[in-house]
């Protein structure tokens, strides 16, 4: 399991290029980074990590990918037009087909947090456009990458999600 603190990874993150720059048209009339372009810079962030766990191209050569299943976004702190955004990403969970995720949004010069975002993906064969196993190559650098963090919000399945929920019934 790998684990690191995150004032590592935030004084980490001041020495990193940026993954991104806030630009003109991601600003919003208040000011700040519209919402959606939050999930554009965290897809980009999922876009960087796919290498290190062998969802890149020879992933995709075998005819595979990786669908979004599920999103949550902490909203932390406010960022605006100009500002250099980083991210770090971990692996939280996962199963024979599934990977939960957790993207960290910092400011990349200063390090401070700006947002989180967990994802639930899916391992799906392309031709059949159906969920499938992931490789076992793949398994392997889940297992070297996966931190056993507990999620915040997401679960693997959506029965864990489910059994988690409150009763709104009112009985």
């Amino acid at each position: 399991m790998r684990s690191e603190s995150l004032d590592r990874r935030a004084a980490n993150a001041g020495r990193a290029a940026p993954l991104a720059v806030v630009r003109p048209e991601w600003v919003d009339s208040y000011g700040h980074m519209n919402m959606a372009f939050y999930l554009a810079v965290f897809d980009m962030a999922t876009d960087a990590l796919w290498p290190r766990l062998g969802l890149g191209e020879p992933f995709k050569r075998a005819g595979l990918g990786t669908f979004a299943a599920e999103t949550w976004v902490n909203y932390v702190r406010e960022v605006r037009e100009g500002m250099p955004l980083a991210c770090e990403s971990e692996v939280l969970a996962f199963d024979g087909k599934r990977l939960l995720g957790l993207h960290r949004m910092l400011h990349a010069e200063e390090g401070w947090l700006a947002a989180e975002n967990e994802v639930l993906y899916l391992c799906v064969d392309l031709s059949a456009r159906r969920v499938t196993g992931w490789p076992a190559a793949v398994l392997d650098r889940f297992v070297a990458e996966a931190t056993g963090r507990a999620p915040r919000r997401l679960a693997l399945s959506r029965r864990d999600a489910v059994a988690a929920k409150p009763d709104r019934s009112g009985a």
